[in-house]
């Protein structure tokens, strides 16, 4: 039965009056239901009147009779408090107190948050996304900024404009799909780059490593990564030619290229990322090799060794490489091949660098064989690009790809459909809507069309589907997965190679012969997404959970504890969830040794607790069917051994995994996360995501 209400109108938090509407307590109500799996409609009514009645009675305590929203919500708490859905009650006030810190943090910032971001999203929309003033004010919320973004990509359209604006912009509203940072940021501004990853040439002469330097500093300003091969520059020691000089090798030009990059990232809108690759013939391999063991040394480099298939034969054979000049082809000594893996080995052991790059591997794998042969790849080894290539990225939300059918979650195959069709055109237009920094990087990107279709989210989908991280099921679903995403993404760049014309170079590559059609080079690739994926509320990439209750300092000097969204329901669905217990897990850091029904444990293992085998595994499974390559960060227990990296390295070589790198935990100072131990709380910066790389140079 209904409740006759006395209270007509409702005090907002900006002041102003509204018109009281108990569909809305009703509505708030069966959220928290849901989140705890015992929504019903009729108990939320029966409770929705419990509280209008309360209301009632406490209408003199009202300025003029107005109840405002807080006051509404005590009664809320207090009336589910003391019914018998408890679980929702502690559901409820948990997303209100989440909600009053995020609105702390909008009122800090000056943002008008319309889509009702968490507090580390905001944080993060305001420090690198959402337009700003000369005078650093934000200027826009974050459905003016996809709009923005969406107006920007569908601009290239041919016919319905407006039918694709109003798409693109509803994907990325609903947080099912992300382009990467550089177009949220620049696109329709005056910058308008809008690609991560480039590869730039670095060739033997002081012209060529300058201009290069650069080409940097541009690509970094825009917000871009860039990596390179400096294998061509001939070793230290060398004689110059022109100047009788002795060449001071390319470790010495790398350590400039990092310091420029630190002067860049004060004034750019993110962190410069770059990789550095040397094959592993030079014969300055050695001091590349250990060129990161200095602490903070190269800091915005990660750094890997190109290796072929020739060293990891002469490995196992445990016979002698040879080291070649690259200025004259000579051979200049010969090293055990064995001995140079053991300390690359070492030195990733000691400061999670070098990593390998298994450079046959890509070339077999090259879609472009017939525009040239790829040497180096973009600062996270997802995409390995010829020189002067860029590549748009973007990912998909898994956890956006489930549907709820009774008790059970189950992937929505025909959404997952859509969303990738969607994905491809909306990455597509992007090269169309780019502006380049300069000529070659226009050519390269036109002729190609290269982009990068990948996915966040994979730890949650895998928690809600009830598989277990570390399990043979998870590395099915990661195939599965993936062999659907990649078909049904060239399927949709064919389609666009109907609509729209093949790329250029489709005579030079893999496709001619095959198929009709291709829009793109090549579609698909699995990128770290720091940043975006705390955006949209999900882990990074492909990784499991590194921590799931940490403490993080949101404000100047203030700290709160953040929880990832599914452990905490599942605990409050389960009527396990205190105050005491998210603190001790924050303290050890994994629920290991805290008693708890082991199906939780399982499900919630975090990625120090998982064999480093099962990570390589997880990465071959989405490697096998992925166009570019896959980033994916190994990570190792602080007490790993130097054995462990070696069989680390060695099996994902045999996986046929176009490159690795690992990270033992504790192996640098600096981190973006510690976990607790002892007394002390599990502690993120900023920019850590749960499911975030810890020890890695990341563009995010």
């Amino acid at each position: 039965m209904r409740v006759n209400n006395l209270i007509k109108k409702v005090r907002k938090r900006t002041g102003e009056l509204e018109d009281f509407d108990s569909l809305k307590i009703t509505n708030a109500i069966r959220k928290a239901m849901r989140v705890v799996e015992e929504d019903n409609e009729n108990e939320a009514k029966k409770i929705t009147n419990e509280i209008v009645s309360e209301l009632n009675k406490k209408i003199n305590e009202f300025v003029q009779g107005i109840p405002n929203i807080e006051q509404i919500q005590d009664v809320v708490e207090e009336v589910l408090s003391r019914s018998k859905f408890k679980r929702t009650a502690k559901a409820y006030m948990l997303y209100r107190r989440g909600r009053a810190h995020a609105r702390e943090l909008r009122a800090f910032f000056g943002i008008k948050d319309d889509l009702k971001f968490d507090v580390n999203a905001i944080r993060v929309l305001q420090e690198r996304y959402l337009l700003k003033d000369n005078k650093g004010r934000i200027i826009e919320t974050p459905t003016e900024m996809f709009n923005r973004v969406a107006k920007t990509i569908a601009s290239v359209e041919r016919e319905n404009k407006e039918k694709w604006e109003k798409t693109f912009f509803e994907m990325m509203k609903n947080l099912e799909f992300l382009p990467n940072s550089p177009t949220l940021m620049n696109a329709g501004t005056s910058l308008g780059q809008l690609s991560a990853c480039f590869v730039l040439p670095i060739e033997d002469s002081l012209s060529s490593i300058f201009e290069t330097l650069k080409e940097m500093a541009i690509i970094q300003q825009s917000g871009g990564g860039t990596g390179f091969s400096f294998s061509h520059l001939r070793p230290k020691g060398d004689i110059v030619r022109s100047t009788k000089g002795i060449a001071s090798g390319p470790v010495s030009f790398i350590e400039i290229y990092d310091a420029a990059t630190e002067v860049i990232k004060q004034g750019g809108k993110r962190r410069g990322a770059n990789m550095g690759i040397l094959h592993i013939s030079h014969p300055d391999v050695v001091d590349f090799i250990t060129s990161k063991q200095k602490e903070k040394h190269l800091s915005n480099f990660n750094i890997s060794v190109s290796v072929d298939d020739k060293f990891m034969e002469a490995i196992e054979r445990n016979e002698d490489y040879e080291l070649i000049n690259p200025h004259n082809g000579r051979v200049v000594r010969k090293l055990n091949a064995k001995r140079l893996f053991d300390l690359i080995c070492e030195s990733a052991w000691k400061t999670g660098d070098p990593g390998l790059v298994f450079i046959d591997e890509i070339n077999r794998k090259n879609q472009i064989p017939g525009v040239g042969r790829i040497e180096a790849t973009n600062p996270c080894g997802e995409v390995p690009l010829l020189n002067y290539e860029s590549c748009n990225l973007g990912s998909i939300n898994l956890m956006k790809m489930l549907k709820k059918e009774g008790e059970n979650y189950l992937i929505d195959w025909k959404k997952f459909k859509d969303t990738i069709e969607l994905a491809v055109r909306f990455l597509d237009n992007v090269i169309d809507a780019n502006k380049y920094p300069f000529k070659e990087l226009e050519k390269m990107a036109l002729n190609n069309r290269r982009i990068g279709l990948g996915v966040m989210g994979f730890a949650e989908m895998l928690i809600l589907l009830g598989i277990e991280y570390d399990s043979d099921e998870a590395i099915k679903v990661a195939e599965k997965l993936m062999l659907f995403i990649n078909n049904e993404a060239h399927k949709a760049s064919m389609e666009l190679g109907k609509e729209k014309g093949n790329f250029p170079n489709f005579k030079k590559s893999i496709w001619e012969g095959k198929v009709k059609n291709m829009r793109n080079c090549a579609c698909t690739t699995i990128a770290p997404t720091g940043t975006l994926s705390i955006i949209a509320g999900c882990s990074s990439g492909i990784e499991p959970l590194f921590a799931l209750v940490f403490m993080r300092e949101v404000l100047g000097g203030k700290h709160l504890f953040e929880t990832n969204k599914i452990f905490q329901n599942i605990l409050i669905k389960e009527g396990l969830y205190s105050n005491k217990l998210m603190e001790r897990v924050a303290r050890d850091g994994n629920l290991s040794k805290i008693k708890l029904p082991e199906k939780i444990k399982k499900l919630f293992k975090t990625a120090l607790e998982i064999d480093y085998e099962q990570h390589i595994k997880i990465q071959a499974a989405f490697q096998k069917h992925t166009d570019n390559a896959v980033s994916k960060t190994i990570n190792l227990k602080s007490n790993a051994s130097v054995e462990d990296v070696k069989n680390a390295y060695m099996m994902a070589y045999k996986l046929k995994c176009k490159g690795i790198t690992i990270y033992r935990y504790g192996s640098k100072t600096e981190q973006v996360l510690y976990l607790g131990q002892g007394k002390k709380y599990s502690k993120a910066s900023g920019e850590y995501n749960s499911g975030s790389c810890i020890g890695k140079v990341c563009t995010l």
